[in-house]
């Protein structure tokens, strides 16, 4: 972790961001423009998800932004844990509506209406849908990627005959996501349960793959809910069983969001800028002239060449003949996170050869210009490689596995702060009681991230009041 993001994360996020030209802000509060690099990585991000859901039989459709007050009120607990972040449109035309609508916080309420009409008998289920869309949470406190008022995701919406399919499809959407954000990503992650309190609303269980970031606070990178049969209770989807019966169905729901750009920026990021995985680079390669290279037409001519070689590849490759200096250049491409940089020179084309900095490591190498390609492919993957590995041993550092005891976190914290380093996650045990859990939160701001699947070791006491403990979960700092 450099000096910069020591001193105050946030500032260098959001200094990084805006120096990589990924967004802007617009004058509507907690609402971000993406601008072509940032929506790029959104659009890798979606490619991969597209891919792993059409393979496992999901399809894409789209349904509309705005939903009746009444849909909310069918499923109490769906509409007390949203109302708050709820944005409402009251009129139209200049008329007050007869009902007013709500900008989306997530798609059950209406998916729900429309599949008790999609969904008659055995023979239409299950119902695999996913949704490209935008949403909105009217946030307090915003921060552009991480958690903004509308902010662009997928959600999933599933229906099936019975519990046992739907359990099965929620664990499979789950590890779809930690898939994706550790192979392309290059972000490792816990996977794990929530517990009751930080619950989807409305969901009988809900599952999370959470990461840690550089700062040590933890984002909620993707989750996925068992919904039982409460949404198809609450809007009446049926469906005629084999045996000539009508029975509810077992939905679930499930989502990650552009929050993974922001991850990737704090997990990655350094002094200079951005890091990206080569997976999800908008520009993996940048080819830069060097030296008195315009009276010297044979480098362009060799760059051309590379060019379109890496081009052929399938790599997503710039070249740089702008009239900056090199310097500038160099910095301008390693602020914007390129993973390779290639240099050529008159000397360089004399050896034959041609400077490669890769931007996750130190210092520069030279490699032959035979089989340069081939080199450039060989790099980006052992980055992609090396990405993960550094992340994972940042994170498993500062995973703390020895705290037994409320005093014994507050005191951990309180010598973090003084030798100014992060007080990262935290293993502990729970008894399972909402109010032990509160306590933690009131006193160290530490929250619940998941009771995770496979965790490092067992906690037997609960941390706040020292009774048995019926979970070993992670706690930490989020955003």
């Amino acid at each position: 972790m450099s000096n910069t993001q020591q001193n105050d994360f946030s500032k260098w996020y959001i200094d990084t961001i805006q120096k990589a030209d990924l967004m802007d802000y617009t004058p509507v509060r907690g609402c971000i423009a993406f601008k072509p690099d940032g929506f790029e990585i959104w659009e890798h991000i979606q490619d991969e998800m597209n891919r792993r859901f059409k393979e496992t039989g999901h399809r894409n459709a789209y349904f509309p932004m705005l939903i009746p007050e009444s849909f909310f009120q069918k499923e109490k607990d769906h509409i007390e844990g949203f109302a708050p972040e709820l944005p409402w449109v009251t009129e139209a035309a200049g008329e007050p509506l007869e009902e007013k609508l709500a900008l989306r916080p997530t798609s059950e309420t209406m998916i729900g209406h429309l599949y008790s009409d999609w969904i008659k008998s055995y023979r239409d289920l299950p119902v695999l849908i996913n949704q490209w869309a935008n949403v909105f949470r009217w946030e307090k406190k915003t921060l552009p990627f991480i958690r903004t008022s509308e902010f662009l995701w997928q959600e999933g919406h599933t229906a099936h005959a019975n519990e046992e399919e739907a359990r099965h499809e929620t664990m499979q959407m789950l590890n779809i996501y930690k898939e994706v954000v550790e192979e392309l990503l290059a972000i490792p992650v816990y996977d794990g349960q929530k517990t009751p309190s930080e619950r989807f609303a409305g969901a009988v269980d809900t599952y999370s793959i959470e990461a840690m970031m550089k700062d040590g606070k933890a984002v909620q990178a993707g989750t996925s809910h068992y919904l039982g049969s409460k949404f198809a209770e609450a809007f009446d989807i049926k469906y005629l069983t084999k045996e000539n019966k009508h029975e509810f169905v077992h939905t679930t729901s499930w989502g990650t969001s552009t929050r993974l750009i922001g991850s990737v920026i704090m997990v990655h990021g350094d002094e200079q800028g951005l890091v990206l995985p080569p997976r999800v680079a908008p520009t993996q390669v940048v080819l830069i002239p060097v030296g008195p290279w315009k009276k010297n037409p044979a480098i362009m001519e060799k760059l051309d060449e590379i060019y379109a070689e890496l081009k052929s590849k399938g790599i997503r490759v710039r070249l740089d003949d702008s009239d900056q200096s090199p310097g500038y250049k160099f910095n301008e491409w390693e602020l914007k996170g390129v993973p390779v940089r290639v240099e050529l020179g008159p000397r360089d084309l004399e050896n034959a050869q041609a400077m490669l900095k890769l931007r996750d490591e130190e210092g520069k190498e030279a490699f032959a210009l035979e089989g340069l390609i081939s080199e450039i492919e060989n790099q980006l993957t052992a980055m992609q490689s090396r990405l993960l590995e550094k992340a994972r041993t940042f994170r498993d550092e500062n995973s703390h596995t020895n705290i037994e005891t409320l005093e014994e976190l507050s005191a951990h914290i309180a010598t973090s702060q003084e030798n100014n380093v992060i007080p990262g996650w935290i293993l502990a045990g729970w008894c399972g009681e909402d109010a032990c859990e509160e306590h933690v939160k009131e006193e160290t701001k530490f929250t619940t991230r998941n009771i995770p699947f496979n965790p490092p070791v067992e906690k037997h006491t609960c941390i706040n009041c020292g009774k048995d403990a019926k979970h070993t979960v992670w706690f930490a700092r989020a955003y």
